[in-house]
């Protein structure tokens, strides 16, 4: 019964089809995740997010060649790709890694914001600066991309049509407010190799 279940259409064009469909969600998601991760500079974990990639890219793709005549197979095969890579994108963006740079540049006297957002514990570098119509306050946050959501109404309150910049910033180093770390999911993977890093 379970050898004529496998042998069926059912199996090669129902089954398959998805089983390779969901192996390119997750295959594609990991490795939209480890380009972004390398991107960040977690360079000890990405390899291993690399290694599961490429073992399920592997069976994926096995499948795809032992049904090379199931054009649902193509299919399923590349709609798990587009899925994943926006999976990939959505499971980065609610991982919040890393950390950012907020320039804020407004007309607007910005002394109550900054006082603000000191209290709420944020460094904060402004200075003036000359725009097209004239003098204008020129604000820098180094942040944790966690703290963006936070920030976000904090910048609408101050004035509805600030005009803002968000960065990526791969390292940060030093600081008035010490960056901290210890809330970080893939710190534990970087530990053991913190002192080899710290040779070359």
């Amino acid at each position: 019964m379970e050898i004529g279940f496998l042998t069926s259409d059912l199996f090669a064009f129902g089954v398959v089809p998805v089983l390779i469909f969901l192996a390119r969600i997750c295959d594609v998601s990991i490795g939209t995740i480890r380009y972004i991760l390398i991107a960040k500079g977690f360079k000890y974990i990405a390899p291993v997010f690399g290694f599961f990639e490429v073992t399920i890219w592997l069976l994926a793709i096995g499948q795809v060649m032992a049904n090379i005549t199931n054009p649902i197979c193509y299919i399923a095969y590349g709609a798990g790709f587009a899925s994943g890579t926006y999976i990939g994108m959505e499971l980065e963006e609610r991982m919040r890694l890393g950390m950012a740079i907020i320039r804020l540049i407004t007309p607007h006297p910005p002394g109550e914001f900054i006082a603000r957002l000191r209290q709420y514990g944020y460094g904060v570098t402004n200075f003036a600066g000359e725009g097209a119509n004239g003098t204008v306050h020129i604000i820098f946050m180094v942040v944790k991309r966690s703290k963006i959501p936070h920030l976000i109404p904090l910048i609408r309150d101050f004035h509805p049509h600030t005009f803002y910049t968000i960065e990526d910033v791969r390292t940060a180093s030093e600081g008035i407010y010490p960056i901290e770390v210890k809330n970080n999911p893939f710190l534990f993977f970087k530990r053991p190799f913190y002192f080899i890093g710290k040779r070359k």
